[in-house]
């Protein structure tokens, strides 16, 4: 059975090596102070929030997530599903799943009109789950890096 839960302090350890699992995942290298500065503030839990995937006590998924407003209603805001992880030995048990749903009934007690996500074109294994779980609306993504 999947417990779906905040993080622990004592998951620490487990947290960071997931999240630079995620990070090298999409070939990103970042120092090692956003991973400290990442984990205060799932630890605050106020502007950025996290949960964590367990199976027998160990922890094998993240996700992090945060709510903003939206334009097109107002009076309700959106929720930001911005990462998602599971340990490669899990994958195709249901963690990735139980994660989304996590944040859907997360998102949907405070209110949130929506929950929305992205991933890479390539990423073809979380793809299937995406596709079964959400609808692709055919957005796709720009930014411009600022630093």
């Amino acid at each position: 059975m999947i417990d779906i839960g905040t993080l622990l302090p004592s998951e620490r350890d487990a947290w960071e090596s997931l999240f630079r699992a995620y990070i090298h995942f999409y070939q990103r290298v970042e120092p090692d102070e956003m991973y400290e500065r990442a984990w205060l503030e799932f630890q605050a839990d106020t502007r950025l929030h996290a949960l964590g995937a367990r199976l027998d006590g160990r922890l094998v998924g993240i996700t992090h997530f945060l709510t903003h407003g939206n334009t097109s209603a107002p009076d309700t805001d959106v929720c930001y599903l911005q990462d998602l992880f599971t340990a490669s030995d899990v994958r195709g048990k249901g963690v990735g799943r139980a994660l989304i749903q996590a944040v859907a009934a997360w998102a949907r007690d405070r209110g949130c009109s929506r929950v929305y996500w992205n991933t890479h074109e390539s990423n073809s294994t979380a793809r299937l789950l995406y596709d079964k779980v959400g609808e692709n609306r055919g957005f796709i993504r720009y930014q411009i890096e600022l630093t």
